[in-house]
């Protein structure tokens, strides 16, 4: 566990007397006046954290994001026209996402007139539209006559999220008539029973967003039961869970049930019990649930092993890595990998006013490491932040802290099928799918085409030229049936196949690995979805080189089955140049600015392809944008033929290799050995880095290595010493026994699950592995 966070600046002490204060000069009985005081305080850090402070409004960036604001605040002010159905004539109210979006445009009418360099501040006209959308919105349909209709989200999260800060913002200028017409209408849509169960659509991230419109509220109704009941109903969400919504003691972390979501449900979570815990510190309602340092811990041990130079990986960005340049984005920024990235990094700096010293340390070092690895899009002055999250970032940019550099090392999220592997100068990232994580997340008109995303999807970034590589307009213009590093059939699929919201998942235990935090064996058994493929993947991520290896891949869907070794995004009308190993069994190819591909050996089911592809956002996203662009891809593929039977594959990667080192490692025969590639077991030997990897898809034995049942084992052997590593991922939790043949002097530690049987010439234990996938330890002392 991180140290304990530091006291609030604001205690409770110092807080009374300050009112108490307060209330004397005023000349009302400090106990009659507390209370008031209490929510005052309250609704000014709520409008600080919303509007920021401590900033200089005639210095950049905050003198143009100013501006800007000022420009769009005039450009819905003379476009607002009350209707019976709108108050924009673009954004009825039906559906639902028009009164969000009214709300949003109200608020920045309201920043305009409340922040200073905007050329509106004070502007009373501007106020006098402000009170009149709000007041036309209310009368017409956010109020508590009006029966939900469409996506619940809109009134539950999206609407009252806005309205509560438009108010708590303007709440000394608008009449109690109006302050209380918007606290009835979130008392109305998002009663109390909405915080009730933690269930359904009240978990993690959707959980922290009702806390949030509840709390503020709160604050500006003063309602205490209001604040005490967002507080509580915060609680549910800090354990780590098991099954299901929420934070896993891995790292994990999963929303709708089944989809790996840290990036986009993950950061609203983060920034809204960043939010919460700093509005709600010293108070009469303060978080004082000692779990919350769950939430602290996951800063490092969740959500940064996500982040690559200041991107977070698409694989945890669930339906959100179809949204591109979304219609009703007035700023028109583009939802990328790099944009959820730097949300998360706004998240954290928000976090970090309630984490210890030591903890801010660590935090503000990361962000400016990623920040000075990521020019081209963070520079902490990116368009997407607002002035308060500026002033946060500046804060950080400020500090005497020194930039972290890029982590090196192996995270194994096996509660969300994840797996990361970082090395000096590229990071690569596996993504798959089981029966408790889904093929893909495809609802509310988004990524339709997102099918094999879970299919063994390889990311990889090649140090920091490669940070655009998934962001450049990747989603909307890759073939969707041939993604990097996946083992798919090739028969056609309808957009949204296996249903909405994740509904399809395959039908398979085996997904998962072991790793000693540097280096991993990861496994998965693949079932198509919509189709009769099935195989087994194996990834085994090493120190220079993620070796693949496929086999039993078998299918009778009458259509060739593809491994898709890699497709490579280039840019618009990208050159860069493309070499393959001379003859009709090639050994290696090799890409300029990115790095190679070995196959010892030579392979003839090798095909290459170099073409340009055309979309829009608007093709996977019926929310985003119709503009059409071009990127070049450069694609290669192993074609396994139609209705294979059987069938493997071996090749490895090296990111940022040169075309020499690609070369030289294809014809060194002595760098691995494949002791095994079928359909019960993979696994290899890297006899220079001491590693011996397997995964067993059922009890048998390899090399040295030998499992009474399906299994995962990683040893690396070092001097007279070796480290043992093995999981269980089918998850049944019931015991078994590895045996390495090596002769062992003795066990010199070991985890609680590993019982030695046997020292001497073997090593024989029996694990009791529980149902979370972890990796269990055993050090060793060797003769």
């Amino acid at each position: 566990m991180s140290e304990s966070p530091a006291l609030p600046a604001w205690s409770r002490r110092t807080f009374l007397a300050a009112t108490g204060a307060s209330a004397l000069l005023l000349g009302t009985a400090p106990g009659a006046r507390a209370a008031d005081d209490e929510y005052a305080v309250l609704r000014k850090r709520w409008r600080d954290l919303s509007l920021g402070t401590g900033f200089d409004a005639g210095a950049e960036p905050f003198a143009s994001r100013l501006k800007e604001t000022g420009d769009l605040a005039r450009t819905f002010r003379a476009s607002m026209a009350p209707a019976a159905t709108s108050l924009w004539p673009d954004a009825p109210f039906d559906p639902p996402a028009g009164i969000t979006q009214s709300y949003s445009r109200l608020w920045t009418m309201a920043q305009a007139y409340l922040q200073p360099g905007t050329g509106l501040t004070g502007d009373a006209s501007l106020f006098a539209d402000v009170v009149t959308g709000l007041d036309h919105v209310s009368a017409k349909v956010y109020n508590p006559t009006t029966t939900r209709y469409g996506n619940w989200w809109e009134w539950q999260i999206g609407s009252p999220r806005l309205l509560m800060d438009l108010v708590n913002a303007l709440h000394d200028e608008l009449t109690d008539d109006r302050v209380q017409a918007a606290c009835a209408a979130v008392d109305h849509f998002v009663p109390d029973s909405a915080l009730a169960v933690y269930s359904g659509t009240s978990t993690g991230a959707n959980r922290v967003d009702l806390c949030r419109s509840v709390a503020v509220r709160g604050a500006v109704g003063r309602a205490p039961a209001k604040l005490a009941l967002a507080r509580d109903a915060l609680s549910p969400v800090f354990p780590y869970v098991t099954k299901g919504d929420g934070l896993y003691a891995d790292g994990s972390f999963v929303q709708h049930t089944s989809i790996a979501y840290s990036g986009t449900y993950g950061q609203v979570m983060l920034d809204g019990l960043g939010r919460l815990f700093t509005l709600l510190a010293g108070s009469s309602w303060a978080v004082t649930d000692p779990n919350r340092q769950i939430i602290l811990d996951s800063v490092e041990h969740a959500y940064a092993p996500t982040i690559h130079n200041g991107l977070v990986m698409d694989s945890v960005n669930g339906r959100a890595v179809s949204r591109g340049y979304l219609l009703n984005d007035d700023l028109r920024v583009m939802r990328s990998d790099h944009f959820h990235g730097q949300g998360l990094i706004a998240a954290i700096a928000v976090l970090a006013g309630g984490a210890s010293e030591a903890e801010r340390t660590r935090w503000y070092g990361m962000v400016k490491g990623w920040a000075e690895r990521d020019p081209g899009h963070l520079d902490l002055a990116a368009r997407q932040f607002g002035v308060a999250d500026l002033a946060r970032l500046q804060a950080v940019a400020d500090s005497p802290v020194a930039a972290a550099p890029e982590p090196v090392g192996h995270t194994l999220f096996a509660a969300m099928d994840r797996a990361v592997h970082r090395r000096p100068g590229w990071t690569a990232n596996i993504s798959m799918a089981s029966e408790r994580i889904s093929y893909y997340e495809c609802g509310n008109g988004e990524n339709p085409r997102g099918w094999h995303t879970g299919a063994g999807m390889l990311y990889w970034w090649p140090g920091e030229q490669g940070n655009d590589q998934y962001t450049d307009w990747f989603w909307p213009t890759v073939d969707p049936y041939r993604l990097p590093g996946t083992t798919v059939s090739t028969k056609r699929l309808a957009d949204k196949a296996g249903g909405e919201w994740g509904a399809a998942k395959p039908a398979v235990t085996w997904v998962g690995g072991a790793s000693d935090g540097e280096f991993a064996a990861v496994g998965q058994h693949v079932k198509g979805l919509g189709s009769t493929l099935e195989a087994r993947k194996s990834w085994f991520c090493t120190a220079g080189t993620v070796v693949c290896l496929g086999a039993g891949i078998t299918a009778s869907d009458g259509v060739p089955v593809e491994t898709v070794v890699d497709n490579r995004n280039l840019g618009e009308g990208g050159t860069d140049a493309f070499t393959v190993d001379p003859g009709p069994r090639p050994r290696w190819a090799h890409l300029d600015g990115h790095g190679g591909w070995a196959f010892p050996g030579g392979t003839g089911a090798l095909h290459t392809l170099r073409e340009a592809r055309t979309g829009a956002w608007g093709d996977i996203n019926t929310g985003s944008s119709t503009e059409r662009r071009t990127r070049t891809y450069q694609t290669l593929w192993l074609d396994h033929g139609v209705d294979p039977v059987g069938a493997s594959y071996h090749y490895q990667l090296l990111p940022g290799a040169s075309a020499a080192t690609v070369a030289a490692r294809a014809a060194d025969r002595g760098w691995l050995s494949v002791l095994a590639n079928t359909a019960a077991c993979q696994a290899v030997s890297v006899p220079s880095l001491g590693l011996v990897g397997a995964n067993f898809w059922q009890a048998g034995s390899a090399g040295p290595l030998a499992v009474t049942a399906p299994a995962s084992v990683l040893v690396r052997s070092k001097g007279a010493s070796a480290e043992l590593r093995t999981s269980e991922p089918p998850r049944t939790g019931r015991p078994f026994e590895l045996t390495w043949h090596h002769p062992v002097r003795r066990v010199t530690s070991a985890d609680p699950s590993v019982e030695v049987l046997a020292t001497g010439a073997v090593l024989r234990l029996r694990i009791t592995p529980g149902t979370a996938g972890a990796s269990h330890r055993c050090d060793v002392g060797l003769m």
